[in-house]
């Protein structure tokens, strides 16, 4: 006789190699900017962080205040829940954000599902004038 297959065990969640966990209520995201787009947008992976591109220039910070205001307006935080915690004046950058790592993951999920949808399908926000 036959013994019982046990059941199969649920998937477990996708890990995102630019997302790691820094204590229950905090997370570290990296990203990879490209400054001087036409509009915000996340746009995929790239090298194991998150790809942006940011209707900013990278002068006197304005990229790093782009960058900071537009992933703390996704994930409708207060913007002083997130912070550049790495590389003020690179284009790879590592966010400290303040709320679970759950959270974030699943903005993840909407922002590179939406970046996939084709040219300019990204999460996006507003361009330098407001578009």
């Amino acid at each position: 006789m036959a013994r019982p297959r046990p059941s199969d065990p649920p998937a477990p969640a996708p890990t995102w190699p630019c997302l790691r966990g820094h204590g229950p209520q905090e997370c570290r995201l990296s990203v990879s900017v490209v400054p001087n787009a036409s509009r915000t947008e996340a746009v995929g992976l790239h090298d194991g962080a998150l790809r942006l591109r940011l209707a900013a220039p990278p002068v006197d910070g304005k990229a790093n205040d782009a960058l900071v205001a537009w992933v703390a307006a996704q994930l409708e935080l207060p913007r002083r829940a997130v912070q550049l915690a790495r590389g003020p004046a690179s284009r790879q950058k590592q966010l400290e954000i303040g709320a679970p790592e759950a959270v974030v993951a699943a903005w993840l999920r909407t922002a590179l599902a939406a970046a996939e949808d084709g040219p300019g399908g990204g999460l996006k926000g507003p361009g330098p004038r407001g578009r």
